[in-house]
Protein backbone atom coordinates (compact mmCIF):
# COMPACT_ATOMS: atom_id res chain seq x y z
CA UNK A 1 0.00 0.00 0.00
CA UNK A 2 1.31 3.52 -0.90
CA UNK A 3 2.52 5.46 1.82
CA UNK A 4 0.29 8.93 2.48
CA UNK A 5 2.14 12.41 2.36
CA UNK A 6 1.18 12.71 5.88
CA UNK A 7 2.35 9.41 7.66
CA UNK A 8 5.59 10.45 6.44
CA UNK A 9 5.49 13.91 7.93
CA UNK A 10 4.02 12.75 11.24
CA UNK A 11 7.49 9.90 10.92
CA UNK A 12 9.97 12.78 10.31
CA UNK A 13 8.02 14.95 13.06
CA UNK A 14 8.69 12.52 15.76
CA UNK A 15 12.55 11.38 14.24
CA UNK A 16 13.56 15.10 14.13
CA UNK A 17 11.69 16.04 17.52
CA UNK A 18 13.62 13.31 19.18
CA UNK A 19 16.75 14.65 17.97
CA UNK A 20 16.03 17.96 19.39
CA UNK A 21 15.36 20.10 16.13
CA UNK A 22 13.32 23.45 16.95
CA UNK A 23 9.78 23.32 15.39
CA UNK A 24 10.27 19.84 14.02
CA UNK A 25 6.46 19.61 11.80
CA UNK A 26 7.89 23.06 10.14
CA UNK A 27 11.17 21.39 8.79
CA UNK A 28 9.61 18.06 8.23
CA UNK A 29 7.06 19.91 5.94
CA UNK A 30 9.84 22.24 4.54
CA UNK A 31 11.83 19.38 3.69
CA UNK A 32 8.46 17.68 2.06
CA UNK A 33 8.23 20.82 -0.04
CA UNK A 34 11.85 20.56 -1.16
CA UNK A 35 11.49 16.96 -2.21
CA UNK A 36 8.30 17.74 -4.55
CA UNK A 37 8.66 20.61 -5.51
CA UNK A 38 6.12 21.85 -2.90
CA UNK A 39 5.67 25.61 -0.81
CA UNK A 40 5.12 24.50 2.48
CA UNK A 41 1.35 25.49 2.34
CA UNK A 42 1.00 23.22 -0.86
CA UNK A 43 2.58 20.24 1.32
CA UNK A 44 0.20 21.07 4.59
CA UNK A 45 -2.55 20.72 1.49
CA UNK A 46 -1.62 17.92 -0.17
CA UNK A 47 -0.97 15.98 3.33
CA UNK A 48 -4.96 16.88 4.10
CA UNK A 49 -6.02 15.62 0.98
CA UNK A 50 -4.56 12.39 1.89
CA UNK A 51 -2.10 12.37 -0.99
CA UNK A 52 0.28 9.16 -1.54
CA UNK A 53 4.35 10.06 -2.07
CA UNK A 54 6.28 7.74 -4.39
CA UNK A 55 8.71 4.86 -2.91
CA UNK A 56 11.66 7.27 -4.36
CA UNK A 57 9.93 10.26 -2.62
CA UNK A 58 9.96 8.57 0.39
CA UNK A 59 13.70 7.52 0.21
CA UNK A 60 14.66 10.97 -0.61
CA UNK A 61 12.55 12.30 2.56
CA UNK A 62 14.02 9.85 4.51
CA UNK A 63 17.76 10.71 3.83
CA UNK A 64 17.28 14.54 4.32
CA UNK A 65 15.93 13.45 7.67
CA UNK A 66 18.54 12.20 9.01
CA UNK A 67 21.11 14.66 7.72
CA UNK A 68 18.23 17.14 9.64
CA UNK A 69 18.39 15.42 12.75
CA UNK A 70 22.16 15.70 12.85
CA UNK A 71 21.18 18.65 13.60
CA UNK A 72 22.88 19.98 9.89
CA UNK A 73 21.37 23.48 8.86
CA UNK A 74 17.72 23.24 6.84
CA UNK A 75 19.08 25.30 4.60
CA UNK A 76 22.13 23.60 3.60
CA UNK A 77 19.81 20.60 2.78
CA UNK A 78 17.28 22.50 0.75
CA UNK A 79 20.41 25.09 -0.40
CA UNK A 80 18.01 27.80 0.13
CA UNK A 81 17.53 30.77 2.66
CA UNK A 82 14.53 33.32 3.25
CA UNK A 83 15.55 36.83 3.46
CA UNK A 84 13.13 39.93 3.59
CA UNK A 85 12.42 39.09 -0.23
CA UNK A 86 14.92 37.19 -0.95
CA UNK A 87 15.20 33.55 -1.56
CA UNK A 88 19.16 33.46 -1.02
CA UNK A 89 21.77 30.30 -2.45
CA UNK A 90 23.62 28.80 0.68
CA UNK A 91 25.50 26.24 1.86
CA UNK A 92 28.65 24.93 3.08
CA UNK A 93 31.58 27.56 4.29
CA UNK A 94 29.24 30.30 4.09
CA UNK A 95 27.18 32.09 7.25
CA UNK A 96 23.17 31.38 7.04
CA UNK A 97 21.69 34.36 7.16
CA UNK A 98 18.96 35.15 10.52
CA UNK A 99 15.68 36.50 10.58
CA UNK A 100 16.99 39.30 13.28
CA UNK A 101 19.53 40.33 10.66
CA UNK A 102 15.91 41.40 8.85
CA UNK A 103 15.49 43.47 11.17
CA UNK A 104 18.75 45.02 11.41
CA UNK A 105 18.69 46.09 7.45
CA UNK A 106 16.09 48.31 7.74
CA UNK A 107 17.92 50.77 9.63
CA UNK A 108 20.67 51.00 6.38
CA UNK A 109 17.98 50.50 3.96
CA UNK A 110 16.11 53.38 5.62
CA UNK A 111 18.80 55.92 5.65
CA UNK A 112 19.46 55.25 2.27
CA UNK A 113 16.15 55.90 1.42
CA UNK A 114 16.54 59.05 3.26
CA UNK A 115 19.86 60.40 1.70
CA UNK A 116 20.04 63.27 0.17
CA UNK A 117 22.07 62.10 -2.79
CA UNK A 118 20.63 61.23 -6.21
CA UNK A 119 22.18 57.91 -5.90
CA UNK A 120 23.44 57.13 -2.08
CA UNK A 121 26.10 54.71 -1.37
CA UNK A 122 25.45 51.64 0.53
CA UNK A 123 28.81 49.44 2.07
CA UNK A 124 28.41 46.47 3.31
CA UNK A 125 31.42 44.91 4.65
CA UNK A 126 31.76 41.07 5.57
CA UNK A 127 29.00 40.47 3.15
CA UNK A 128 28.87 36.49 3.83
CA UNK A 129 25.93 34.93 1.29
CA UNK A 130 25.14 38.63 0.23
CA UNK A 131 22.51 39.09 2.31
CA UNK A 132 22.09 42.42 3.58
CA UNK A 133 23.97 43.96 0.11
CA UNK A 134 21.21 42.69 -2.02
CA UNK A 135 18.65 43.79 0.17
CA UNK A 136 19.62 47.15 0.38
CA UNK A 137 20.35 46.99 -3.64
CA UNK A 138 17.04 45.67 -4.29
CA UNK A 139 14.99 47.82 -2.10
CA UNK A 140 16.53 50.72 -2.95
CA UNK A 141 17.11 50.67 -6.80
CA UNK A 142 18.73 54.29 -7.15
CA UNK A 143 21.28 53.26 -4.55
CA UNK A 144 24.84 52.32 -5.16
CA UNK A 145 25.89 49.53 -3.14
CA UNK A 146 29.18 47.59 -2.55
CA UNK A 147 30.05 44.52 -0.90
CA UNK A 148 33.41 42.77 -0.13
CA UNK A 149 33.83 39.45 1.58
CA UNK A 150 37.33 37.88 2.75
CA UNK A 151 36.25 33.80 2.70
CA UNK A 152 36.99 32.12 0.02
CA UNK A 153 34.50 29.64 0.67
CA UNK A 154 31.63 32.19 1.42
CA UNK A 155 32.69 34.57 -1.55
CA UNK A 156 31.15 32.47 -4.31
CA UNK A 157 28.03 32.00 -2.62
CA UNK A 158 27.64 36.17 -2.75
CA UNK A 159 28.61 36.31 -6.38
CA UNK A 160 26.00 33.78 -6.97
CA UNK A 161 22.96 35.42 -5.00
CA UNK A 162 23.80 38.88 -6.18
CA UNK A 163 24.82 38.37 -9.80
CA UNK A 164 21.85 39.57 -11.42
CA UNK A 165 22.44 42.44 -9.50
CA UNK A 166 22.98 45.81 -11.55
CA UNK A 167 23.66 48.19 -9.02
CA UNK A 168 25.79 45.90 -6.93
CA UNK A 169 29.72 45.66 -6.65
CA UNK A 170 31.06 42.72 -4.69
CA UNK A 171 34.59 42.32 -4.40
CA UNK A 172 36.96 39.71 -2.79
CA UNK A 173 38.79 41.38 -0.15
CA UNK A 174 39.61 42.12 3.06
CA UNK A 175 37.00 44.87 5.19
CA UNK A 176 39.62 46.80 6.54
CA UNK A 177 41.15 47.89 3.44
CA UNK A 178 38.38 47.68 0.73
CA UNK A 179 36.74 50.13 -1.17
CA UNK A 180 39.33 52.99 -1.14
CA UNK A 181 37.83 54.88 -3.95
CA UNK A 182 34.60 55.69 -2.05
CA UNK A 183 36.61 57.50 0.99
CA UNK A 184 34.04 60.53 2.22
CA UNK A 185 31.28 59.33 -0.43
CA UNK A 186 29.41 56.73 1.48
CA UNK A 187 25.60 57.64 2.88
CA UNK A 188 25.60 54.01 4.69
CA UNK A 189 28.28 51.56 5.86
CA UNK A 190 27.04 48.87 7.82
CA UNK A 191 28.07 45.08 8.84
CA UNK A 192 27.05 42.07 10.28
CA UNK A 193 30.46 41.50 11.96
CA UNK A 194 31.83 37.93 13.78
CA UNK A 195 31.08 38.96 17.21
CA UNK A 196 31.01 35.70 19.38
CA UNK A 197 33.82 35.82 22.02
CA UNK A 198 36.39 33.13 21.52
CA UNK A 199 35.60 31.04 24.44
CA UNK A 200 31.59 31.27 24.22
CA UNK A 201 31.06 28.25 22.27
CA UNK A 202 27.79 28.27 20.32
CA UNK A 203 24.57 26.05 22.04
CA UNK A 204 23.15 25.52 18.87
CA UNK A 205 24.76 22.64 16.85
CA UNK A 206 23.67 23.91 13.76
CA UNK A 207 25.54 27.25 14.79
CA UNK A 208 28.79 25.53 16.56
CA UNK A 209 29.30 22.13 14.36
CA UNK A 210 28.48 24.45 10.99
CA UNK A 211 28.57 27.73 10.51
CA UNK A 212 32.15 28.88 9.48
CA UNK A 213 34.48 30.01 12.43
CA UNK A 214 35.50 32.90 10.42
CA UNK A 215 31.99 33.88 10.54
CA UNK A 216 31.30 33.71 14.45
CA UNK A 217 34.60 34.37 16.45
CA UNK A 218 35.13 37.83 17.08
CA UNK A 219 38.73 38.14 19.86
CA UNK A 220 38.63 37.31 23.82
CA UNK A 221 35.65 40.27 23.25
CA UNK A 222 33.84 39.37 20.63
CA UNK A 223 34.54 43.05 19.32
CA UNK A 224 38.02 42.80 17.55
CA UNK A 225 35.89 43.58 13.80
CA UNK A 226 34.10 45.74 15.29
CA UNK A 227 37.09 48.03 16.55
CA UNK A 228 38.50 47.90 12.66
CA UNK A 229 35.26 48.38 11.41
CA UNK A 230 34.43 51.85 13.44
CA UNK A 231 37.66 52.96 12.02
CA UNK A 232 37.25 52.22 8.27
CA UNK A 233 33.72 53.23 8.48
CA UNK A 234 34.95 56.76 9.72
CA UNK A 235 37.37 56.89 6.49
CA UNK A 236 33.95 55.35 3.99
CA UNK A 237 31.23 57.66 5.19
CA UNK A 238 30.66 61.01 4.63
CA UNK A 239 30.13 63.66 6.95
CA UNK A 240 26.57 63.14 8.74
CA UNK A 241 26.72 59.27 7.43
CA UNK A 242 24.84 56.29 9.16
CA UNK A 243 27.16 53.17 10.61
CA UNK A 244 24.55 50.22 11.44
CA UNK A 245 26.19 47.12 13.21
CA UNK A 246 24.68 43.91 14.14
CA UNK A 247 25.94 42.18 17.39
CA UNK A 248 24.92 40.40 20.54
CA UNK A 249 22.36 41.00 23.31
CA UNK A 250 24.76 41.86 26.05
CA UNK A 251 27.44 43.73 23.96
CA UNK A 252 25.67 47.27 22.48
CA UNK A 253 27.16 49.17 25.77
CA UNK A 254 30.77 47.94 24.79
CA UNK A 255 30.03 49.25 21.49
CA UNK A 256 28.66 52.15 21.97
CA UNK A 257 31.69 52.89 24.43
CA UNK A 258 33.52 52.24 21.43
CA UNK A 259 31.95 54.39 18.45
CA UNK A 260 31.99 57.61 20.73
CA UNK A 261 35.87 57.29 21.80
CA UNK A 262 36.17 56.86 18.19
CA UNK A 263 34.02 60.20 17.56
CA UNK A 264 31.15 59.19 16.49
CA UNK A 265 28.18 60.73 17.08
CA UNK A 266 24.14 59.64 18.69
CA UNK A 267 25.49 56.13 18.92
CA UNK A 268 22.01 54.47 19.68
CA UNK A 269 21.32 50.66 20.45
CA UNK A 270 18.41 48.84 19.07
CA UNK A 271 16.36 45.59 19.73
CA UNK A 272 15.12 43.15 17.70
CA UNK A 273 11.51 41.65 17.33
CA UNK A 274 12.45 39.34 20.48
CA UNK A 275 13.15 42.67 22.45
CA UNK A 276 16.96 41.58 22.80
CA UNK A 277 19.67 44.37 21.96
CA UNK A 278 20.59 43.72 18.31
CA UNK A 279 21.82 46.49 16.39
CA UNK A 280 24.01 49.56 16.89
CA UNK A 281 23.69 53.09 15.00
CA UNK A 282 25.88 55.91 14.79
CA UNK A 283 26.41 59.05 12.66
CA UNK A 284 29.83 60.08 11.17
CA UNK A 285 30.28 63.44 12.72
Amino acid sequence: MPDTLSARLRAVTRLLADAGVPDPQVDAELLAGHVLGLSRGGVQAASLRGDTITDQDVRELAALAERRSSREPLQHLTGTAPFRRLQLAVGPGVFVPRPETEVVVQFAIDALLEAADPEPIGVDLGTGSGAIALAMATEVPHARVFAVELSDAAYPWAARNTADATNLTLVQGDLASAFDELRGTAAVVISNPPYVPDEAIPRDPEVRLFDPAQALYGGPDGLDVVRVISRRARELLRPGGTLVLEHGELQGEAIRGILTSDGWRSAATHQDLTRRDRATTALRA
